[in-house]
């Protein structure tokens, strides 16, 4: 999935309100965070995960590796919070984040 900058900036501009949803640990990114982020992207569409750790460099290996696990967009990344989204089917309508085409 690719969008443009504009609609990663209305992404992003939904995801200041939200509180992080799944915090990683000192145990880093295991198999039951990886389950949590994916239960998590199936109810709410647009999540927030809190690291740990002040590594800026283990942050930006685990977004990846996040992104790519679970088939998620990484939407943004500042300080210890990580920002994902991706379209789900058991969203309700009413609840279904709609990204502009521009």
């Amino acid at each position: 999935m690719q969008l443009n900058s504009k609609q990663i900036a209305h992404l992003r501009g939904l995801a200041h309100t939200l509180n992080p949803v799944v915090m990683i640990g000192n145990n880093g990114l295991t198999e039951a965070v990886l389950k949590e982020i994916d239960l998590n992207l199936n109810a709410h569409e647009l999540i927030k995960v809190q690291v740990s750790g002040d590594d800026r460099a283990l942050r930006k290996s685990i977004l990846d590796e996040i992104a790519s696990k679970v088939n998620a967009l990484a939407v943004h990344h500042i300080g210890k919070q990580l920002v994902f989204y991706r379209a789900s089917d058991t969203v309700k309508a009413s609840a279904k984040i709609v990204i502009p085409k521009i």
